[in-house]
């Protein structure tokens, strides 16, 4: 089984994802969220500071919000796995998530990586990427 294309974020340097991309792990996350904490452990997401500072640096943010997704991915055998994502995105004085986007070839719409309010994660989730020693990791 191949990884969903629409689900592979491709080398950004702004560390940003793409609207479809955060629209299908937060869909996802909604999806599985009932009986996914059952099998799964996630305690905790580790965000880079890039983030954080390019999203704050964007303008008309007065605060971020941030939304629970899953990527699907592929094991070497081929299997399904699924890594949970915290996509982060600012917020203006309204309240309302500031994501810049223009009319696609189909007439959804998607992510302008040209304008600001871009959807950040490059997040790790916890476990793998854990403090141990943290009394909030007990």
């Amino acid at each position: 089984m191949k990884n969903n294309p629409n689900d592979v974020p491709k080398p950004n340097p702004r560390n940003t994802i793409s609207l479809k991309i955060a629209k299908n792990w937060a869909k996802r996350w909604r999806k599985k969220e009932s009986s996914y904490n059952m099998y799964h452990e996630c305690r905790a997401f580790n965000i880079p500071k890039k983030d954080l500072t390019e999203v704050i640096a964007e303008a008309g943010v007065v605060s971020i919000r941030a939304y629970i997704g899953v990527e699907k991915k592929t094991d070497t055998n081929g299997k399904p796995t699924y890594e949970e994502k915290l996509m982060i995105v600012g917020v203006d004085k309204n309240n309302k998530d500031i994501i810049a986007t223009v009319p696609g070839p189909d007439g959804t719409l998607i992510s302008d990586p040209d304008g600001d309010g871009d959807i950040y994660d490059f997040t790790n989730p916890c476990p793998d990427l854990c403090d141990p020693d943290s009394p909030l990791n007990g």
